[in-house]
């Protein structure tokens, strides 16, 4: 069974945006700035159950659409990275 990481998007009080990512098994959690943060942070938690997780998203009620967007196009630039990474490989 996956281990369950739930990611929240926040607005972060000083006019941007920040991802609460929870580990529910340990309670453990951390605040992440930006997708690069986030990507290290969750693949260091999902590395204690072998890459078995699964994450649940969700966006606070006062998050604005340009910071959701924002976020968006951050993980669209990631992703793109990793898959010219892998087709190097």
């Amino acid at each position: 069974m996956a281990a369950v990481f739930k990611s929240n998007i926040e607005e972060n009080g000083l006019g941007g945006w920040l991802i609460r990512l929870t580990d529910t098994v340990v309670g453990r959690e951390e605040l992440c700035s930006n997708m690069y943060e986030y990507s290290k942070k969750i693949e260091e938690f999902g590395a204690d159950y072998g890459g078995d997780i699964e994450v649940q998203w969700t966006k606070a009620d006062n998050l604005t659409p340009e910071h959701f967007v924002q976020v968006q196009q951050e993980m669209l630039k990631i992703k793109k990275e990793l898959d010219e990474n892998n087709q190097d490989v």
